[in-house]
This record gives structure tokens, C-alpha cells and sequence, in this order.
């Protein structure tokens, strides 16, 4: 189901519909990473103007595509300068993720430790993506942060995701490198 219709959406959806027909999760990852870089340097795919809008209070989160068929949805997050996340994992699904407009931070991390309800996480570093990057996330190596470290402008990221992802689990620091966890419902921004 298009959510929004916009100039080359026909092409996006038919162009990630032949990539989640692969075989395996590796395939299907790597066509839709290839796919995803492509479609950004490809000057007849705009998205939608409202993509563009942050939200004041929370980067924003609007679906742009969702198949029933194949099972997998695309979403266009607005970052505003410095909005990012907490640690969050992707409830277990696969999920590439590619930088449209502006710069991503990105900081993976390891689980590297459960006792009683806490979570010790190891930093693999950060990355700073620009337009026309993307990567891709397989569990169990989900974990990760993003946000947006501009002061003054905005970031719009894709995000295609093997299933609607309606919630994840949020890490919240407790001490050190522990972490408690909580489950967050995602909810999505309006459309216009």
C-alpha cells in the first residue's frame, strides 16, 4: 500500500519489491542496501515535500510504503538538529537504513552482557553518514543509536524495515555500561 504518492514511487516500490524476493536475509539485505543507494542518486525519485518538516519534539516517523504481500514496510524519518535515539534494538526484524538528506550519526553496539534485568553494551564506534549511504542491520547485531548532529539543519533517513515495527525495547543508562530496558510503542507522524 502507497501511503504517499510522490514523483519515482513507482520505481522505489517496484525496484525494493524485486529486492525482498531474494532468498535469504544476507540477499535480501544486500540487494535492498544496493537498491536503496541507487534509488538515492536517481534524480526522478523525489520524496514527498511533508518528509521535509521535522517534528519540534521527536524525530518524526512517516510511512511512505508498506507491502502486504512481501511483508515489509518503508518508513521516512525527519531527524531535527540533535534529535536522535536512545539504545534500541529492531524487535528482531532486519532492517536497512540509508541517509536521504542531511548526516546520520551512527553508533553501533554489542550486547555484550545480561545479568538480572540490566544489559551491558560495548560501543563499536560511530559513523557519520551522508546522503546516498546506507547500512543495514541483522539480528542479533540490531542495537544501535542515530541522530542527527547538525545544530541547524534537518536529516532524513529511509528505513525499510522486514515487518511494520510498531515497537522496540529502549535501553536507559543505569550505571556505567548498564542499561535497564523498556518496550517503546512507535507510533507514526501525520502525512498531510
Amino acid at each position: 500500500m502507497l501511503a504517499l504518492d510522490f514523483p519515482g514511487s513507482r520505481r522505489l516500490v517496484e525496484s525494493l519489491d524485486d529486492a525482498v524476493r531474494k532468498d535469504c536475509t544476507t540477499a535480501i539485505t544486500d540487494a535492498l542496501r544496493q537498491t536503496l543507494c541507487r534509488l538515492m542518486h536517481d534524480q526522478d525519485v523525489s520524496l514527498p515535500k511533508c518528509v521535509y518538516e521535522p517534528a519540534s519534539d521527536h524525530y518524526a516517523r512517516r510511512e511512505i510504503y508498506r507491502s502486504d504481500d512481501l511483508g515489509y514496510c518503508v518508513i521516512a524519518m525527519t531527524w531535527g538538529p540533535g534529535q536522535g535515539t536512545a539504545i534500541h534494538d529492531h524487535a528482531g526484524m532486519w532492517c536497512v537504513e540509508g541517509v536521504w538528506h542531511g548526516q546520520i550519526e551512527v553508533t553501533p553496539y554489542e550486547l555484550v552482557e545480561q545479568d538480572q534485568g540490566l544489559y551491558r553494551f560495548e560501543s563499536r564506534g560511530t559513523m557519520l553518514a551522508g546522503p546516498g549511504s546506507a547500512g543495514s542491520l541483522i539480528p542479533p547485531h540490531e542495537y544501535h543509536t542515530i541522530r542527527n548532529p547538525s545544530d541547524d539543519a534537518i536529516a532524513v533517513s529511509l528505513h525499510i524495515y522486514r515487518g511494520s515495527m510498531t515497537s522496540c525495547a529502549v535501553f536507559r543508562k543505569i550505571r556505567d555500561n548498564w542499561y535497564g530496558r523498556d518496550q517503546c510503542q512507535l507510533s507514526l507522524d501525520r502525512t498531510h
